[in-house]
C-alpha cells in the first residue's frame, strides 16, 4: 500500500469545486481545504506506485487545478515473512 500526502492548489473560488472533483476520486480523501488560499491538503491511497503517479496526474488533470505536488510518501507494505511472526511476539 502507497499513501501520500499531496498539497493542491487551485483559486480559491474553486476550492468548494475541486474538494468536490477530488473526493470523488478513487483513493482520494481530502483532509483540509482552505478557501482564502487555494491550498487543499489530500491523501492518496494506492496499491502500487505506477496507480499512485497516475492516480497524481488525474488530480493535476482536474479543472482549475493550478498545482498538485506530493509532499510526502510512505510505503505501508507487510513483507511475506512478517506473516510468520510467532503469535506469543504478535501479541506484545
Amino acid at each position: 500500500m502507497n499513501l501520500s500526502g499531496i498539497l493542491v492548489v487551485v483559486p480559491p473560488a474553486q476550492v468548494e469545486d475541486a474538494t468536490l472533483a477530488l473526493n470523488a476520486l478513487p483513493g482520494v480523501e481530502v483532509h483540509h481545504a482552505e478557501p482564502a488560499t487555494g491550498r487543499i491538503v489530500v491523501v492518496q491511497e494506492a496499491e502500487t506506485v505506477d496507480e499512485e503517479v497516475a492516480a497524481l496526474s488525474r488530480i493535476k488533470a482536474l479543472p482549475g487545478v493550478m498545482l498538485a505536488e506530493m509532499v510526502y510518501h510512505v510505503f505501508d507494505e507487510i513483507l511475506p515473512e512478517w506473516d510468520a511472526i510467532p503469535a506469543e511476539m504478535a501479541a506484545s
